[in-house]
């Protein structure tokens, strides 16, 4: 390690994880030794909170369901200089941390996620890999190359980073708006691999394939049109301009050959889609404004936080 001096802490957010959460803090604490490891606990159901506690965990309560609610929490209270963001399934190698720490710090980094390598056709249930695959590409056509693992919930974060995040998700997208917040505002990212492996014996995954990827999706979709809405009302913009055009066409032909307009309401349907479609442009160079102003307070809020890790 080349980080003795810093604050290091293991935020590990669990639901029902009590087959593997023990197995999680002792191979942290055999991994970085002088890091706090907190657990969050989100109303678990097992005995998630005594295994965690007798392993000599820090354990701690959020009761608003969801991951995103669990880390909003985490980031709020904890105050550290490089936090490392785990599962608490016992599915990420911990001996990489001090890997992804020192690239973290010798790199001058704000986020260093783990690039995840499967050790056994059991560590991706069916459907994840293609949908990771899938969700990742998306997000590199529509905010840039940077990451190939974007669903990742192994990282490792800045103070920097960590404070100046606005967390607003609710679930398990909260790694898209991770992943997208650090490319809105080009922080200095990378990737490490990192082993695989699949949960131990008693211990389930609490993700549904279609659900949760539907809702990683959308919340895709939400963050382009909030952080891209020129691009987003302009895509509208000229989709309704092509129907209306495909609309008037015939109308104005008529006319001109027989100098009447027998259909008078797909003249009104075309005339009306074309003004909203001037709105929809319209609204995207509003928002588009308003959208620089709040990149320019995110931005101003991470320059705020001192930036130990490079000291």
């Amino acid at each position: 390690m080349t980080t003795p001096a810093l604050r290091i802490a293991v935020l590990v957010p669990c639901f029902n994880e009590e087959a593997a959460i023990a197995t999680v803090v002792s191979d942290f604490r055999k991994a970085l030794p002088t890091a706090q490891i907190f657990v969050y606990d989100n109303n678990s159901r097992d005995r998630t909170i005594e295994v965690a506690r007798a392993a000599g965990a820090i354990v701690r309560s959020e009761r608003r369901q969801g991951k995103g609610h669990v880390v909003r929490r985490m980031f709020a209270d904890i105050d550290a200089d490089i936090y490392v963001l785990v599962d608490g399934d016992a599915t990420y190698d911990a001996p990489s941390a001090p890997r992804m720490i020192d690239a973290l710090v010798n790199d001058h980094l704000d986020m260093v996620v783990g690039f995840r390598v499967d050790q056994s056709v059991t560590a991706y249930r069916p459907g994840h890999r293609t949908g990771n695959w899938m969700l990742t590409s998306f997000l590199s056509s529509v905010f840039g190359q940077a990451f190939k693992d974007i669903l990742s919930g192994y990282r490792v974060f800045s103070r920097r980073f960590v404070k100046s995040f606005p967390v607003l998700s609710d679930g398990f997208e909260i790694e898209t708006e991770l992943s997208v917040h650090a490319l809105e505002l080009a922080l200095p990212v990378t990737e490490v691999e990192t082993p695989y492996y699949a949960r131990p014996e008693g211990s389930f995954s609490k993700l549904n394939t279609w659900r949760d990827g539907f809702r990683i999706l959308g919340t895709i979709l939400k963050l382009y049109r909030s952080e891209k809405p020129l691009r987003f009302f302009t895509v509208i913009g000229i989709f309704l301009v092509l129907v209306s055009i495909g609309l008037a066409i015939p109308v104005i032909v008529t006319y001109l050959e027989e100098g009447i307009v027998p259909r008078l309401p797909t003249a009104v349907l075309s005339m009306g889609l074309m003004i909203v479609a001037v709105l929809s442009v319209s609204s995207g160079l509003v928002l588009d404004t308003v959208t620089r102003g709040r990149r320019e307070m995110k931005l101003l809020a991470y320059l705020s936080q001192p930036a130990r890790v490079r000291d």
